[in-house]
């Protein structure tokens, strides 16, 4: 990796034989032996590069900071992202069991926290669900944790449910979305079809600028993102998103994105993702396609995995915890009232729900400063 596009006091580096990859991680804090670790976990469709501006700010403080390139993306390998191949690779309890594993090759028995963004947010919940002896903390990030999947409660003596492996008729909503006067799909379900990968890695426009797009329209810098609670998980009320998550049904997500796609002055303007930074990603991207990614997004969609999930029905995460997103992202609303369940049930004591104005759903990266200060406030008192 170019050193050259890394903030001073970041190295980019391997660490071989971890559950089965060779994880390419950026470190930073590295140069002191004995210091408490952090560990970062990136989301969708981002790197371990999506640290590189708090990363200096968590080293400074005195931590040793490791940011993994997470199975099925970037200089991580290891993997295989054939879409009829195995999925069981990449369901949560293995993504666990991958940051069990870097932590140990480090030579940790624990690290003071886990955090997470995005589908990350997901990652580092299970990591301190499964194992809160090895994460002593946790911070989610633009996606709330509404608990692990509850197991079916009093059916004794009622009658038994119709039983589908159909994910779309599991739920019907996705039907309903189907049979709006505007047809919609839901961005997750769209992400599990088999051409979704070559849209995206293959787009009209390239990926560099269906990246900036798509970035684009996720950030504060789109004037559409002014989010509100959603009153359920119907149609009517997801239709209400914007399409980056809940798509017209014959669009691709290049297509999509492609409506949205900031001007020169405005991207000569953002700051927070310059060119140069966007290319990295880009030619990322462009290199190993999006299906590594993809795949998490399907082990939800299919409902594979539930029965393992549902071993820790009514578990909640009792380490000390905290979420922070950008007030302008959609995604603290996307599926509704998890927020409200993440507060109140899914995590036992979390201290802080912090909202930055200015940041979308890039937080750390729209507003570095302001989530680094929030980060090692938590840890402060997390930690004491």
């Amino acid at each position: 990796m170019d050193p050259n596009i890394l903030p001073a006091g970041i190295r980019s580096r391997f660490v071989e034989d971890v559950n089965g990859l060779r994880v390419h991680v950026l470190e930073a804090g590295f140069e002191t032996k004995g210091r408490p670790c952090v560990l970062l976990v990136h989301g969708f469709p981002e790197l371990a590069f999506s640290w590189r501006k708090v990363m200096p700010q968590l080293a400074a403080a005195g931590y040793h900071v490791i940011a993994p390139d997470q199975r099925g993306y970037g200089r991580t390998t290891g993997w295989s992202a054939d879409y009829d191949g195995d999925l069981r690779p990449f369901n949560l309890l293995n993504l666990v069991r991958d940051a069990v594993g870097l932590v140990a090759a480090f030579g940790y028995r624990h690290v003071d926290a886990v955090v997470g963004h995005d589908y990350g947010s997901s990652v580092a919940a299970w990591c301190a669900l499964v194992r809160p002896d090895v994460f002593k903390s946790i911070v989610l990030m633009s996606a709330p944790f509404a608990g692990p999947p509850p197991l079916p409660f009093g059916t004794a003596d009622q009658p038994a449910p119709p039983k589908t492996e159909d994910p779309v008729h599991r739920d019907l909503v996705h039907q309903d979305l189907a049979a709006l006067p505007r047809p919609r799909i839901h961005y997750q379900w769209y992400y599990a079809t088999r051409d979704a990968n070559a849209h995206m890695q293959h787009a009209p426009q390239g990926v560099h600028d269906f990246l900036r797009a798509y970035y684009h329209h996720k950030s504060a810098d789109w004037p559409g993102n002014t989010p509100y609670p959603l009153q359920g998980w119907t149609a009517n009320e997801l239709a209400k998103l914007p399409t980056y998550y809940v798509m017209d049904r014959d669009q691709t997500m290049a297509e999509t994105v492609a409506a949205e796609m900031p001007t020169p002055e405005q991207i000569a303007s953002c700051e927070w993702l310059p060119d140069n930074e966007l290319a990295f990603y880009a030619g990322e991207y462009a290199r190993t396609g999006f299906q590594g990614g993809l795949q998490w997004y399907r082990c939800n969609t299919t409902g594979a995995f539930n029965a393992d999930y549902e071993t820790f029905a009514g578990r909640t995460i009792d380490v000390p915890s905290c979420f922070i997103s950008g007030k302008q992202d959609w995604g603290i609303y996307q599926r509704p009232r998890a927020i409200e369940a993440m507060q109140k049930t899914a995590c036992t004591d979390m201290r802080a729900v912090h909202l930055i104005d200015g940041a979308g759903h890039w937080v750390q990266q729209e507003q570095p400063e302001e989530v680094s200060r929030l980060l090692l406030a938590f840890l402060k008192t997390a930690n004491a």
